[in-house]
């Protein structure tokens, strides 16, 4: 008699023709996770302002016969975050299965100097955008037959103050109150809203801190050493597939143990 696995990992984990959408996936973090879904048999659109860097990166994937697509566009702008997403949704044929908002920005100033124009852009990119996203998202993932699922970005930031980044603080700790809100509200919808916390991560974001500022941060980590875009892979796979179904509000670190010391 054929044993009947009461758990199939294979088909529990898969996210095998799922339609994705990813802001931000020209580079860093975001396209390590689109990367991961492509992989993995998933449809992904990535969203960048970079549009030319966007074109060859999605060049580059369909090349090697992944279903990737590209819309390039201002996320600091509602009226591009609209026109964004219906272009998606039209490349997607109308369906969505997953969601990660990820774009983000840093603009490093002392609190007293900190411009206003560049507050208002690291909140319009860094929170409203991932907002305005997710709502779009619950819109058409609402009481489907499968789980939605949305997986927002936070950050070690969400937890505690960094310096010189006021704003990209605020943003990321409101992106994990509003995960957990999303969450509350939208269980019972057939969607899961999660957050992923980065730690420090070898990216174009963190490039211009002094090296002593990153020897600091090293130090600190258990793992001893920054992550990558590919350690993202790993958590974006549980999140975007049926494994986690019961999983929804929670932030995750993905830090190399940076949170526990």
């Amino acid at each position: 008699m054929e044993h009947v696995m009461a758990f199939d990992y294979k088909k529990e984990f898969s996210v095998e023709g799922k339609k994705c959408i990813v802001t931000g996936g020209a580079q860093g973090l975001s396209r390590g996770m689109a990367e991961g879904l492509l992989e993995n048999g998933a449809e992904v659109v990535l969203m960048d302002l970079q549009a030319e860097k966007l074109a060859s990166v999605v060049k580059e994937y369909r090349d090697l016969g992944y279903k990737a697509y590209g819309v390039a566009g201002d996320l600091s702008k509602k009226t591009e975050i609209d026109r964004m997403f219906d272009e998606a949704m039209k490349l997607l044929d109308g369906s969505l299965d997953v969601m990660i908002p990820a774009a983000g920005i840093q603009r490093r100033y002392e609190p007293w100097e900190f411009p206003e124009d560049m507050w208002r852009l690291v909140i319009d990119v860094n929170l409203n955008h991932v907002w305005f996203m997710c709502q779009k998202a619950i819109q058409v993932m609402r009481d489907k037959e499968t789980m939605g699922k949305i997986i927002n970005i936070a950050s070690m930031s969400s937890y505690f103050g960094g310096t010189t980044v006021p704003a990209y603080t605020a943003a990321k700790g409101a992106v994990a109150q509003l995960t957990k809100s999303i969450a509350s509200d939208c269980a019972d919808h057939s969607i899961c809203c999660n957050a992923i916390a980065p730690g420090y991560m070898d990216t174009e974001m963190c490039a211009n801190m002094t090296q002593a500022r990153k020897d600091e941060c090293t130090a600190r980590i258990p793992a001893a050493r920054w992550g990558t875009p590919e350690d993202m892979k790993g958590p974006i796979l549980f999140l975007a597939s049926s494994a986690s179904d019961y999983l929804n509000g929670a932030v995750i670190p993905v830090d190399g143990g940076y949170l526990v010391k």
